[in-house]
């Protein structure tokens, strides 16, 4: 199971003292999360990429590749790479590039952007937003897989002879996602390529959850990649932790009642039974979210939101701090107790390359065999 901290962001004023932070600011912040998060034991760290305000992470690949430069262990993800928005070329080269520069710590979550006036100021249409996700995966899936491409599509100029540079390290192409949280044709597409799907989790009850990672799942064994229990799912969360409730509800409710997203709405205790949302003590996370595993089965990522609706930088490493100290440990744990060997881990660099070489030396190994028996027919 693989822990993780995941942004969107966001630049929201801190309802307890007025202040916003600045642009600069945040991004600075953006930067010491990811670093933190190596440091008290995540192993992801993933940012959604925006590009409308009150938003900053516009530079994905900028911003991971300084951050891969002052960490060692973990894995850098997206949550999400507008794969609708952004050409598909320059998003192969770009994160083969960031594979390199961070010794194969890269994968890559990808959902459509459901923000309406982006799509224009990047000359797209969001009413075409479901077939460019699938037709803008389908030629980078090639892209990286492909030394040399010809390629034709509806929304973009054609390919002849295109070789995306640099090729992905060690011939193996950064692990996708893709990510959705109601379409369940995107579940489809991640189950036809064998890749994982990660469902945001945050904003819906189980119910919805458990329906979407379950047709993810069928389609997955439909289409040949393994028994259902071996897809690869990610689920999101959101916890705000402290050592007794009362204190996480009471520090938190201020932050809650005004958010961006779900502000003005639901009471925090209602949106806490009916989301994965959960504020209190570290017992009540862990509890929590161990449980995830009786709505979509034993899964392979599990990524928590900790630095939205306003809080403060200083309150989010603490955060990270105490989950690190507290959490993280028994959420391994809980996580391998009763896990069935055969599923399996989440994709790294290192097992698909491994993987790579073991389908290789059974390639080679059978043709040196079909050779050896074509020799010994008589003339």
């Amino acid at each position: 199971m693989q822990l993780g901290v995941f942004s969107v962001g966001d630049i929201t004023p801190d309802p307890t003292t007025g202040r916003t932070p600045t642009q600069h600011e945040r991004i600075k912040g953006l930067v010491e999360i990811g670093k933190k998060a190596e440091e008290v034991g995540f192993d992801v760290f993933a940012v959604g990429e925006h590009h409308d305000h009150p938003f900053v992470p516009s530079a994905l690949t900028t911003l991971s590749a300084y951050v891969a430069a002052q960490t060692e262990r973990i894995i850098f993800s997206t949550s999400i790479a507008h794969i609708t928005t952004n050409d598909p070329v320059l998003m192969a080269e770009q994160y083969a590039f960031l594979q390199h520069l961070s010794d194969g710590r890269v994968d890559l979550m990808l959902g459509r952007g459901n923000t309406g006036p982006v799509y224009p100021w990047f000359g797209k249409d969001i009413r075409d937003g479901l077939h460019l996700a699938i037709e803008n995966y389908d030629l980078l899936h090639q892209l990286w897989r492909t030394d040399v491409v010809d390629w034709q599509g509806k929304y973009r100029t054609p390919l002849q002879g295109f070789t995306s540079t640099p090729r992905p390290l060690d011939g193996v192409p950064p692990f996708v996602w893709h990510g959705s949280i109601r379409s369940l044709e995107i579940a489809e597409q991640a189950a036809f390529y064998g890749n994982g799907f990660f469902h945001n989790h945050i904003f819906w009850p189980s119910t919805h959850v458990r329906r979407m990672v379950d047709f993810y799942r069928q389609r997955f064994e439909h289409y040949g990649h393994g028994p259902r229990d071996q897809a690869i799912v990610g689920l999101g969360g959101q916890v705000y932790v402290r050592p007794n409730s009362q204190d996480a509800i009471r520090e938190f409710r201020p932050y809650f009642d005004v958010a961006p997203v779900y502000g003005h709405g639901p009471s925090l205790e209602d949106f806490m039974e009916q989301t994965p949302l959960t504020v209190g003590s570290p017992q009540q996370v862990i509890e929590r979210t161990l449980a995830h595993r009786e709505i979509v089965g034993d899964y392979q990522r599990q990524m928590f939101l900790l630095d939205h609706a306003g809080l403060p930088l200083t309150t989010v490493l603490e955060q990270m701090d105490f989950l690190g100290e507290h959490v993280l440990p028994a959420l391994r744990e809980g996580f391998a107790e009763g896990r069935p060997a055969h599923v399996p881990d989440a994709p790294t660099h290192a097992s698909l390359l491994a993987a790579r070489q073991q389908t290789d030396a059974t390639s080679s190994a059978t043709s040196s065999s079909t050779t050896a028996s074509e020799s010994e027919v008589p003339a």
